[in-house]
C-alpha cells in the first residue's frame, strides 16, 4: 500500500515545472504562516515534556500537580479552533461557564488542557477551570470523586493574549478510553469574540456564575452544539505510544453522523486500533484525534483578521504538526475546494497544496496517508467538469504521486451502479455527507499497516 511521495509527477499550468510550482506555492504558504505568526502569537503544542504559556507579568512555580506516573502523553481528544463566535464580539461569556463534553479514545493516568483565543480581539482571562469524567451520557453531571482544579503555571488563573492559547498543568485523574470528559472554564470579563468549533456533534452546557466545580447539573441549563475555548485534551496514557492526527473537511468533522453517538470516522478508527491492540495483533498503538473543520478548503480561507475556517495550508502547523506526539497524519481535503471554489478550482492547484502539506510533514518526520475526494453526485454544486476534476485528482492521488499511502475513501463510499453518487445507505441524506454506517465504512477502508512507520527518507 505504500507509495513513493511525487513519484513523476507531471507539468502545471502554463508550462511551469511542478516542481517549481510547488515550491513556489510552499514559498508562499511559508511567508503567510510566518506574517500570522507573528501578528498572532501563541505557544505551540508540544510533544509532551513542556509548552506551557506563562501567566502575563508572573512567575512559574514549581508544578506540584506534575504526575509521578510513568507513560506517553497523546492526544486523547481535540478539535480545530475554527472561527469567533457570532454574537459574542463584545462580551464574550463573561459571567458564564462553559462545560464543554469531550470523548476519549484513549484512556490515561493523568490530564492536561489547551485553551484558545486565537479569534479573541483583547486578552481572555481564565479565573478557574477544573476536569471531571461525565456521570454519564447526556448530562452535565460530574462523576462522584472526579472533579479535579486546574492550574496555569501553578496558578488557578491564566490570560491568554489575544491569537494566544495556553496549555494547564498536569493533573492526576484516571479517563478510561471510551469516556466522556467535563471540562468547564470560568472567565469574569469581556474579552470580545469566543473562539469556537460550531459543528461538535456533542452537546456542551453553559451555566450563570463561576459553577466549575458544581458536580450536579442544577446549575448548567443551557445546552450547546458548540465547543468553546478548548482545542485539545492529553492523556498521560499506557495504550497508546503516539498520536494520529486527522485532518479534513465536514467529512472528518462528522456532518450529518448521529449527536452524541460519536461516529464519526475518525472515532470508529481509534475503536479499531484500539480493538486490535486488545487482540494482541500487529496495529500501532496510536490514538486518533479529529481535525476536521466543516467547508475547509486546502487552499482557499474564509474572511477575517485571522480567517474563519482557515486553509488547510495556514493551519496545518497548528493543527497537525503542533498536536502532541504526532506519529503520522491522515489527510482527507479537496471537496470544497473543488465543489465551492468562487471560480473552478485548478486541479494542479489542489494536487500541488496537498504536496505541500505532504513536504510539511515530511520535514517533521511524519507519514502522511491521504484520501480521494468521495462522491458528490446529487448535490446542487455538481457539474460534469466538477466530477471530472475530482476523477483526475483521485487518479493522481491512487497512482501514488501524491500521498506516502493511499485510503480510497471514494471506493469505499460510492454506489457502483453510480460511481459519481454515494451508495445509498452511507449517505446521510444530503448527497455529501456520509451516514453512521457509511463513517464506520470509512475507519474499515483504512489499512491498519499503512499507518505504521515514519516519513521516507530525504535522499
Amino acid at each position: 500500500m505504500t507509495r513513493g511521495h511525487d513519484a513523476g509527477a507531471g507539468d502545471s499550468p502554463a508550462g511551469v515545472p511542478a516542481a517549481k510550482h510547488r515550491a513556489l506555492l510552499a514559498a508562499i504558504v511559508a511567508l503567510i504562516v510566518a506574517v500570522s505568526a507573528a501578528i498572532y502569537a501563541g505557544v505551540a503544542a508540544d510533544d509532551g515534556a513542556k509548552g506551557h504559556t506563562p501567566l502575563a507579568g508572573s512567575r512559574q512555580p514549581h508544578n506540584d500537580a506534575a504526575p509521578a506516573s510513568t507513560g506517553t502523553w497523546v492526544g486523547a481528544w481535540s478539535t480545530s479552533p475554527a472561527a469567533a463566535e457570532p454574537g459574542t464580539e463584545t462580551t464574550g461569556m463573561a459571567g458564564r461557564s462553559v462545560r464543554n463534553v469531550v470523548h476519549t479514545g484513549v484512556g490515561g493516568t493523568s490530564a492536561r488542557i489547551t485553551l484558545s483565543n486565537l479569534y479573541g480581539q483583547s486578552p481572555l482571562t481564565i479565573t478557574h477551570a477544573s476536569i471531571a469524567l461525565s456521570d454519564g451520557t447526556g448530562t452535565a453531571a460530574a462523576a462522584a470523586h472526579s472533579m479535579r482544579r486546574l492550574t496555569f503555571g501553578g496558578s488557578p488563573r491564566v490570560v491568554i493574549p489575544a491569537g494566544g492559547h495556553a496549555t494547564s498543568d498536569a493533573t492526576r485523574i484516571t479517563v478510561p478510553h471510551g469516556a466522556d470528559v467535563l471540562v468547564t472554564t470560568y472567565s469574569p470579563t469581556r474579552s470580545g469574540p469566543v473562539t469556537y468549533h460550531p459543528h461538535a456533534r456533542q452537546t456542551s452546557y453553559v451555566a450563570v456564575g463561576d459553577r466549575t466545580q458544581d458536580t450536579t447539573a442544577a446549575a448548567y441549563t443551557r445546552q450547546t452544539p458548540y465547543w468553546r475555548y478548548l482545542t485539545a485534551l492529553d492523556l498521560l496514557s499506557h495504550e497508546a505510544a503516539g498520536t494520529a492526527v486527522a485532518i479534513g473537511d465536514s467529512i472528518t468533522d462528522g456532518f450529518g453522523s448521529t449527536m452524541n453517538a460519536n461516529h464519526r470516522w475518525t472515532d470508529f478508527l481509534a475503536a479499531r486500533l484500539r480493538d486490535a491492540a486488545e487482540d494482541g495483533r500487529d496495529a500501532p498503538r496510536y490514538s486518533v484525534v479529529n481535525q476536521g473543520i466543516s467547508g475547509n478548503r486546502i487552499l482557499t480561507s474564509g474572511r477575517g483578521r485571522p480567517a474563519d475556517n482557515q486553509s488547510g495550508l495556514i493551519r496545518f502547523e497548528r493543527d497537525v504538526l503542533g498536536r502532541t506526539n504526532a506519529k503520522v497524519v491522515i489527510i482527507c481535503l479537496g471537496v470544497n475546494d473543488i465543489l465551492h471554489s468562487p471560480e473552478l478550482a485548478d486541479r494542479d492547484s489542489i494536487l500541488d497544496g496537498l504536496r505541500t502539506l505532504v513536504d510539511q510533514a515530511h520535514a517533521r518526520g511524519l507519514k502522511v496517508v491521504g484520501a480521494t475526494v468521495t462522491p458528490f453526485g446529487g448535490t446542487r454544486g455538481y457539474t460534469d467538469a466538477r466530477e471530472t476534476m475530482r476523477q483526475e485528482v483521485n487518479a493522481e492521488i491512487r497512482a501514488g504521486r501524491v500521498f506516502d499511502a493511499v485510503v480510497d475513501f471514494d471506493k469505499a463510499l460510492r454506489d457502483p451502479y453510480d460511481p459519481r453518487r454515494l451508495r445509498s445507505d452511507y449517505d446521510c441524506g444530503d448527497n455529501l455527507h456520509p451516514s453512521d454506517k457509511g463513517y464506520a465504512r470509512m475507519a474499515e477502508a483504512i489499512d491498519l499497516d499503512a499507518l505504521k512507520g515514519a516519513a521516507p527518507a530525504r535522499l
